[in-house]
């Protein structure tokens, strides 16, 4: 292909210089030009054989576009300079090919894009819906062209079914065939206007990289474009939208949602995008195996099968729970009535039979919500015993009490309402129903004339029991569904589907644990509008993320029970009202974590959980050291507070029983304990004792050290003092580089490194001296976290040490990032380093999230710190705290977590390794045990900060809370609770996984 021809004619006839670069087609020649002042355009020659209206129908509609919908992403089309659209230009081998310029629009192919947000596949469909009516008025003899694309002609493929040689896939396309034919009359009766027909994964375009939003940026090529009605675009979109989408029900109703807002569509064709969806990807996979057999030896015609066959093959959608999952994605009825049978409701509340034999509109709430409730204790495991209490609290001498509706729980803990592999999986939480506590075989009364729709007793571990579905009608015969839960199982044997119930006669009674399901006796008390696709399993319970769908076909029953709606809906908590709250009453440099933090309410082990019960995999708060919500830990703070919480002014044995523990895990030199409220206030005390024993003032630290928050802390921590607005460093402090053997001065293929970096501290000594600040000490992370996740190399820190005491210092390890056996081979981190410190300082570990700070040193220090001043820390010491953190400590040895953290570090540095060796934007995997970091560096092996930012974001719609740290904040902290077991071990890989995919390096 000779560029310079058409760079020539470019320039000749358009009055462009630019430099060309070749773009695929397959029919056509397509330039990529791009002029010296970067304005790009696309340079369409076309087949030699390509008729004229072709062209002027694609430059017409581009035009039409440009003028009805001007702020709508379509390239505009570039007149050449005698004013014509559209040029018949020889080519170099003397053919004919009609030419013609759009405008190059920024971005890239959606399909290249990650990821596929809903929001961004929200905004794709309102481009194409903005298209769509742009287009409504357009006319052009070419668009009523015969040709395989048409959907309205999908038909066609009847005739090749045979081409198709599984025996499966063969039979599913001759059911969508079938399914297609009924269609085709309702589809002829629609009103036809200009589609574009062809809105594939190639024809959108997207801007946005990393950090910045993902937009829509263009919809090109009309090239495929006709006369059909509009739901055939949008079922052609949905058609690539859902492809390998992990969840493609979501997604296709994101997309509908999108184009609904920017051109309404009718409830008919709502119900049409799916089985139209099913034939284009059908015509698909039929055109491609027809190709295939006119081009045998071209194995890319059945590798562009997969996906629609995977689609096909593994997603059997119920097609009325998808159309009503749709419907309710454009705020529509969700079947044809379910409008006026909420209108009939509201307007017979107060007319119905009491379900419970008696007014309920004095009767309490009680609320089971994630924020309101701590059932059950394990949110991943309700076992019978507990589920048979849930609500005791409530209970008043048998007095009827209701439960929410809308209300997101944990009790629903059980495996079968997760939506994925792991944990932390999406889940279903959020109550469809309102229950009604009260004593077991309470009778029950229907609230109006029924008829027995199903009746059965389902006996699994926390199911319904005995359950009755009643269908009704509205005087108008519309249809809607009630459904009754935890019954007694004796229903089974007097009721049968079609018995006619009447309004106000006892048909069922409470179950007891024995026979409900499990649970406490109550009933659950539900209203469906529609029973397609949940027959077989109807689900009591919606996931928060789905419930613009749950709501429209499940909505409150309150006015079923003669209620309020107020009454029975309950409302979680505002994050963004909680937000703005802490805007106005809070200081600005108060950080949020994530673009779109999380107001997280409960905890378990390693997993958190926000407002609407939605699970995270905790891999990054070290506080909660033995796990979140520890039974042992919860029972020492009740049982003490159930006594007394004194001070160290008073004898109590918590206090040297807690100083035996922590000294059981120390060098021998190391005697005394100081008991204080925090890391800071232990790292504030050692600095005071490093000046009462060496009659001295300066200090060396590691650069970008941090070791608290108080005046002196902050001093010594270049995190903070060398940051914009930071207060500098003080006259009697002096730095020196991080031991960093990745970054730093000295790297791993030196054997000396450790000596080298150690050697740094001469110069700082001598400066402080020349100062007359004298050695106090040498204060440092024992592995620098905020550094970086650092693991200086071994030998380091006992070289520092020698310097440090030849120069008349001491030698404190801040142990509160590393200690206690999160290193898995090491309880602390100078063990590796083969140190001995002089001062140990811990901290928020200690606690498991209660205030407590520990500090241990020699005898020979403490007694120097003993100049007749009384220490003391009103809170360090309490009972309740030496109690937390000796049962901390008990808890690290009794369930064996500093081995839980070597064997599962062991996996995870493992599996990083291998997503080091596979994704090009990880620099350097580092750590021990449960403290690892993960570089992230740009193509020239700087830091990369923004993707640090990416992927950080990222692990959290991935339902993963991770850290990041490093003087360029571009390394990922890994330190979850010790807990983490192998399920979240491999949660974490494959999401970073997928993640690291997103990352494109130029």
């Amino acid at each position: 292909m000779n560029l310079q021809h058409w760079a020539d004619a470019l320039k000749s006839h358009w009055g462009i210089t630019a430099d060309l670069r070749r773009l695929d087609g397959e029919y056509d020649l397509n330039f990529m030009a791009t002029g010296p002042d970067g304005t790009g355009y696309i340079l369409k020659a076309m087949r030699p054989d390509c008729e004229a209206w072709l062209v002027e129908m694609q430059v017409q509609a581009f035009q039409h576009i440009a003028s009805n919908t001007p702020d709508l992403p379509c390239p505009r089309v570039i007149p050449s300079s005698s004013g014509a659209a559209m040029l018949s230009l020889r080519d170099e081998n003397g053919a004919n090919r009609l030419c013609w310029i759009l405008e190059c629009l920024p971005g890239q192919c959606y399909a290249k894009v990650s990821p596929k947000s809903l929001a961004l596949i929200h905004e794709v469909g309102a481009v194409l819906g903005g298209a769509g009516k742009a287009l409504a008025d357009f006319q052009h003899p070419g668009l009523e062209r015969d040709f395989k694309w048409d959907l309205m002609r999908a038909g066609w493929i009847g005739a090749e079914i045979d081409s198709i040689t599984d025996p499966k896939r063969q039979s599913l396309i001759r059911e969508i065939n079938t399914v297609f034919t009924k269609l085709e009359p309702v589809l002829a009766g629609l009103p036809k206007q200009a589609i574009h027909n062809d809105a594939n994964d190639y024809n959108i375009m997207v801007t946005g990289e990393l950090t910045q939003p993902r937009r829509v940026s263009g919809l090109i090529d009309l090239g495929d474009m006709c006369a059909a009605p509009r739901i055939c675009d949008l079922a052609i979109a949905a058609a690539y939208i859902v492809l390998d989408h992990a969840a493609p029900e979501g997604a296709l109703a994101a997309l509908v949602a999108g184009y609904h807002s920017a051109y309404p569509l009718t409830p008919q064709e709502v119900d049409l995008i799916y089985p139209l969806l099913r034939a284009r990807l059908a015509v698909s996979v039929v055109n491609s195996t027809l190709m295939a057999l006119e081009n045998p030896d071209d194995p890319y015609v059945t590798i562009s099968q997969a996906p629609a066959w995977r689609f096909l093959e593994t997603h059997d959608l119920h097609p009325g729970l998808l159309g009503a999952r749709l419907r309710a994605a454009c705020d529509m009825p969700v079947v044809e009535g379910a409008d006026r049978v909420m209108t009939w409701l509201q307007a017979e509340r107060g007319n119905f039979a009491p379900l419970m034999g008696e007014d309920l509109s004095e009767a309490p709430m009680g609320s089971l919500s994630v924020e309101s409730s701590t059932w059950p204790q394990n949110p991943f495991h309700m076992p019978l015993e507990e589920a048979a209490r849930v609500g005791e609290e409530f209970e008043d001498q048998g007095r009827i009490w209701l439960g929410y509706y809308h209300e997101p729980r944990l009790i629903y803990a059980e495996p079968a309402f997760r939506k994925g592999p792991y944990k932390a999986s999406n889940r279903r939480t959020v109550h469809l129903a309102v229950d009604a506590f009260a004593p077991d075989f309470t009778p029950m009364f229907a609230p109006l004339d029924g008829e027995v729709f199903v009746v059965e007793n389902r006996t699994g571990h926390l199911d319904y029991g005995g359950v009755i579905i009643l269908r009704h009608e509205t005087p108008a015969g519309d249809p809607f569904y009630t459904l009754y839960g935890h019954l007694d199982p004796e229903c089974c044997d007097r009721l049968s589907p079609g018995d006619k119930i009447a309004k106000g006669a006892e048909f069922c009674r409470l179950g007891d644990h024995s026979m409900n399901g499990g649970w406490a006796p109550h009933v659950h008390f539900q209203l469906a509008l529609t029973t397609e696709g949940i027959e077989a399993d109807w689900p009591g319970v919606g996931d928060p993320d789905e419930m613009y769908m749950w709501r429209a076909i499940c909505p409150n029953p309150a006015a079923l029970l003669n209620l309020p709606d107020d009454k029975c809906h309950y409302t979680p908590t505002n994050k963004d009202e909680i937000r703005q709250g802490r805007q106005d009453h809070f200081g600005g440099n108060l950080s949020l974590t994530y673009s779109d933090p999380v107001m997280l309410v409960r905890g378990w082990k390693h997993h958190l959980f926000d407002e609407w019960g939605r699970p995270y995999l905790d891999a990054y708060n070290n506080v909660p050291h033995v796990g979140h919500a520890h039974p042992r830990i919860q029972a020492v703070a009740a049982d003490q507070l159930k006594r007394m919480n004194s001070n160290t002014r008073y004898l109590h044995p918590a206090q040297t029983a807690f100083a035996d523990k922590i000294l059981s895990k120390m060098p021998d030199h190391l005697q005394v304990c100081f008991f204080v409220n925090s890391g800071t206030e232990a790292n504030e005390l050692a600095l005071r004792l490093a000046r009462a024993h060496t009659g001295a003032k300066g200090m060396v630290t590691p650069d970008h050290g941090y070791h608290g928050n108080t005046t002196g802390a902050i001093a010594v921590s270049a995190y903070k003092f060398n940051k914009p607005g930071g207060v500098g460093k003080a006259d009697w402090v002096e730095l020196v580089e991080v031991a960093d053997d990745y970054r730093g001065s000295f790297i791993r293929d030196d054997p000396d490194r450790a000596q080298k970096f150690a050697d740094l501290v001469d110069p700082a000594i001598k400066a402080l001296q020349e100062r007359g600040q004298g050695i106090a000490g040498f204060i440092a992370e024992t592995f620098p976290s905020v550094g970086g996740q650092i693991i200086p190399p071994k030998g380091y820190l006992p070289a520092v040490y020698e310097k440090i005491r030849a120069a008349g210092g001491i030698c404190i390890a801040d142990e509160v990032q590393t200690g206690l056996g999160r290193l898995g081979d090491y309880y602390f981190g100078f063990e590796h380093q083969g140190a001995s410190p002089d001062i140990v300082v811990m901290g928020k570990p200690i606690g498991n999230g209660h205030p407590l700070g520990v500090l241990v040193t020699t005898r020979e220090i403490a007694e120097s710190f003993n100049n007749g001043i009384e220490f003391f820390s009103t809170f360090g010491g309490s009972t309740l705290s030496c109690r937390m953190g000796k049962e901390v400590l008990d808890i690290v040895d009794d369930e064996g977590l500093q081995e839980n953290a070597r064997s599962m570090g062991a996996d995870l540095i493992a599996g990083l390794k291998a997503l080091e060796t596979k994704h090009a934007c990880v620099g350097d995997i580092r750590g021990m045990g449960l403290f690892l970091g993960l570089e992230l560096i740009n193509a020239d092996g700087s830091e990369a900060t923004q993707i640090c930012s990416y992927v950080k974001n990222r692990m959290r719609d991935h339902r993963i809370l991770i850290g990041s740290e490093g003087p360029k904040d571009n390394i990922l902290k890994i330190r979850p609770p010790l807990t983490i077991d192998a399920e979240g071990v491999e949660m974490i890989l494959a999401s970073l996984d997928s993640v690291l995919s997103e990352v494109v390096l130029p």
